[in-house]
């Protein structure tokens, strides 16, 4: 019988959730999702120092605040990891709006354009990149006139059916609902055991589809976060699942049956349709209080991976100058 990873593929896209480009090579996901926190890992990995080194090198030769020209080496190496990440994997590669944008819409419009016009000018069509933005309001709003400019966007920190309702209404691409920390904070909460059938983040995941699915939106939905692989079982057949490397190899040596658990035929019961404003959209996200502390937590976890490959590559800057 063929592993439970092509078992997977047969039913939903396989997406690497990783900066490591030699493990995206090695598993050959269709498309790949990277993060400031996954960048922050995989620049410390020798392999990719050529990469390090050619941002530092650009980084020099630009003038201003050495604060602004440590984060434009930080722009200039995400973009890097992810031309490299394009060459190999035939489908998407998201890249991430920073983090401390994630409550300015215009903001994150102008980073997620200079995001493009930066893969454009090396050789990677838009079409082939997703620009990620976190799923607050001011994010939902500026991929909605991203979108518009046919620049398709992954809403990421995505935790609760009121984000999920908002960005479907916004005609956004993908949407990245976070199936492991959604368990997290239930298992802190003093919930559980939870088993892959019972796991909260599963059972979100599949409400989300099951409205999307009846209501006729053509979002995608790509469970992603997972911390086991009976998480990822319970959703296959979701639209896309991206999946953490080690998880990956754990489904690629099984070879046990997969059965599908999402059908777009046949997607259960639907939540009623949404009509959201933005003051119904804030109240009903605080009403809920999981998805509030989740999304807070997780733009304060980018923010914080992002803010230390700043000073990285300051630190760097500094050593080149002085060398």
């Amino acid at each position: 019988m063929a592993s439970k990873l092509e078992q997977l593929r047969g039913m939903t896209v396989v997406v690497a959730d990783t900066g490591d480009i030699d493990a995206v090579r090695r598993l050959k996901p269709q498309d790949c999702t990277t993060n400031p926190s996954l960048l922050l890992k995989a620049v410390e990995n020798p392999a990719y120092s050529h990469l390090v080194e050619d941002a530092v090198a650009w980084g020099r030769g630009q003038g201003g605040d050495r604060d602004a020209v440590a984060a434009a080496v930080c722009d200039r190496l995400a973009i890097s990891f992810g031309v490299e990440l394009a060459k190999i994997v035939p489908g998407r590669v998201s890249i991430e709006a920073d983090a401390d944008l994630s409550f300015d819409a215009r903001a994150t419009i102008d980073k997620a354009r200079a995001i493009i016009a930066a893969c454009e000018a090396r050789g990677v069509p838009r079409d082939r990149i997703l620009v990620k933005v976190a799923s607050t309001f001011e994010g939902i709003r500026a991929a909605e006139v991203l979108q518009r400019e046919k620049i398709d966007c992954n809403l990421t920190l995505l935790f609760s059916l009121v984000q999920a309702a908002a960005c479907a209404d916004a005609g956004v691409f993908l949407i990245s609902p976070f199936v492991g920390r959604i368990l997290d904070w239930h298992l802190k909460a003093g919930g559980g055991p939870y088993a892959g059938e019972t796991d909260p983040g599963v059972a979100s995941v599949r409400s989300i589809y099951a409205y999307y699915k009846t209501h006729g939106f053509r979002t995608a939905v790509m469970g992603a976060s997972f911390r086991n692989t009976a998480e990822i079982e319970a959703l296959a057949g979701c639209d896309r699942l991206t999946i953490a490397p080690p998880l990956l190899d754990a489904l690629d040596a099984d070879h046990g049956d997969l059965p599908r658990r999402l059908d777009p035929k046949n997607p259960g019961d639907a939540p009623a349709r949404l009509i959201l404003d933005e003051s119904t959209f804030r109240f009903r996200l605080n009403q809920d209080a999981m998805a509030t502390e989740k999304l807070a937590e997780g733009i304060r976890v980018f923010a914080k991976d992002l803010y230390a490959l700043r000073a990285l590559m300051r630190s760097k800057l500094a050593r080149a100058d002085a060398a």
